[in-house]
């Protein structure tokens, strides 16, 4: 049986989302850190601020004032992809 809420890699390898999607999530969350519901694809959404702050690296990297934007871009992005999408 199918995990019901898979991560956003496992979308992502499975064709189900796009490069361009997970672009657009990291570009949602640094417009609004404290985006809880954004919609990933069709079917599924993703709570933009727990997956950053629940993976310790990228909260690091976005909360220090030292890193530069293309760290920081790649720490929300690696979040995102190990994230779990909700079914909506």
């Amino acid at each position: 049986m199918p995990d019901p809420n898979p991560t956003v890699g496992e979308l992502f390898k499975a064709k189900a989302v796009t490069d361009e999607q997970v672009n657009a999530a990291v570009v949602a969350y640094l417009a609004d850190p404290t985006l809880d519901a954004h919609a990933i694809t069709d079917g599924y959404s993703l709570d933009l601020a727990a997956a950053v702050a629940g993976h310790g690296w990228a909260k690091q990297v976005v909360g220090n004032p030292e890193a530069s934007p293309n760290l920081k871009r790649g720490a929300i992005r690696t979040a995102i992809l190990l994230a779990r999408a909700q079914k909506v």
